[in-house]
């Protein structure tokens, strides 16, 4: 489970406007320094370790070894996030999927396991406790659903 926004009922309406990626990561499965450090990236785009570790290290109550970075960037290689090139005498890391896709990711796992269940008391007492707000988010993505549907049909 990649849990890049836990709690975030918004990362379910993600799923409705933001096809899932082609290219699928071999790891879903992330730890708060991993998300951390990917999170990074993907507000700084082409990153060095130098790079992170200032970034990290601009909160003053924090130390991270500058190897644990390196660790790190290569650990989400590893498991497909990232790729790794070679810049002259260094490495640059870049994501292979945006934040978008990446929480079109987890929406879509989540919802998986979710209809894994299929237990109707469930889905029920789910039901039960929806607001208004995501009454209409749940609205938005079937009306997305049906469309995509529909389109599917006429092709």
């Amino acid at each position: 489970m990649i849990s890049l926004y836990p709690n975030d009922i918004s990362a379910y309406v993600v799923l409705s406007m933001t096809a899932l990626p082609n290219y699928r990561p071999k790891n879903l499965s992330l730890g708060p320094l991993e998300r951390e450090i990917l999170h990074i990236v993907w507000e700084l785009g082409t990153v060095s370790v130098k790079d992170v570790h200032d970034r990290i290290l601009e909160d003053p109550d924090r130390e991270l070894a500058y190897t644990s970075v390196t660790t790190v960037l290569n650990r989400l290689t590893n498991k497909g996030w990232l790729a790794c090139d070679r810049q002259g005498r260094s490495f640059a890391w870049r994501s292979l999927i945006s934040q978008e896709q990446a929480k079109a990711l987890e929406a879509y796992e989540q919802l998986n396991q979710f209809l894994a269940v299929s237990n109707p008391d469930v889905v029920a007492a789910f039901a039960d406790s929806l607001d208004q707000t995501s009454v209409e988010q749940l609205e938005a993505i079937a009306a997305k659903l049906r469309a995509v549907r529909k389109a599917r049909e006429a092709h």
